[in-house]
């Protein structure tokens, strides 16, 4: 299947090459047209190649931007990737959620007595990965797919991005299980700093991209709130690492 894209703020041919060579090192592109005169890219592909795929490459380059030259097309990416929700309306599932959480792990210890900073923070924990592992599961391949679009893991090895949502209900169950607790939070601390790292150098170079962090099923854009999630567990594992257990 071949695509075309128009492409802004290509101003000579060095911008064509960096440009062509970026979208010809995709996984799935099988070659790649690019032209200064008109601004233009034509992708020819094995498999379908995420938007999201091409524009990060792109801009990785430069400040360049990509959308597909097919207007009814653009339209149709825009909405898959949540561009057309504002950030206040996407992000209330992903609040609701974790106000389902806080609210289940304060009943929690109300009926244990027990309102600890570890018995608080391992069962919020251990809720937030079994219930974010399950929309995960509802889509599997998608969440994959969106996955390597932004984490640096899964942008390298692909079976990352299926076996993820496996680890994440793991590590769910070990916490309210209270299995393997050094374990755990060492394992918790790595997955989630490395997966900042990707949330970051979205952020920054400001992509318009699909948040994976609830699958597929829900529209998320990916913005700082998805940052704080990763980088709140991690300091979460971190400090539960260092309390008595």
């Amino acid at each position: 299947m071949e695509h075309v894209y128009t492409i802004e703020e290509m101003h000579c041919q060095s911008c064509v090459d960096r440009i062509g060579e970026a979208i010809g090192s995709i996984p799935g592109v099988v070659s790649s047209r690019v032209t200064w005169q008109p601004p233009r890219a034509t992708v020819a592909m094995d498999r379908h190649v995420p938007l999201v795929e091409l524009q990060n490459a792109v801009r990785l380059q430069g400040e360049y931007t990509l959308q597909p030259a097919d207007e009814g097309a653009a339209t149709k990416a825009r909405l898959e990737q949540g561009a057309t929700v504002t950030g206040k309306e996407s992000l209330y599932p992903l609040g609701l959620i974790v106000g389902y959480l806080l609210g289940m792990v304060l009943l929690f210890a109300g009926v244990h007595g027990d309102f600890s900073l570890s018995f608080l923070m391992t069962r919020f924990m251990g809720g937030f990965f079994v219930a974010f592992s399950f929309f995960k599961f509802l889509d599997l391949r998608g969440f994959a797919e969106a996955y390597r679009s932004y984490d640096i893991i899964a942008g390298a090895v692909p079976s990352w991005g299926f076996a993820y949502p496996f680890l994440e209900a793991g590590l769910g169950v070990a916490y309210l299980a209270g299995l393997y607790p050094v374990a755990t939070r060492l394992v918790t601390l790595f997955v989630m700093a490395v997966g900042s790292i990707g949330v970051l150098r979205a952020v920054r170079l400001k992509s318009d991209i699909r948040c994976a962090c609830l699958g597929t099923v829900l529209n998320l854009p990916l913005t700082k709130v998805t940052l704080v999630e990763d980088v709140g567990m991690a300091v979460m594992a971190a400090v539960a690492l260092a309390i008595p257990h």
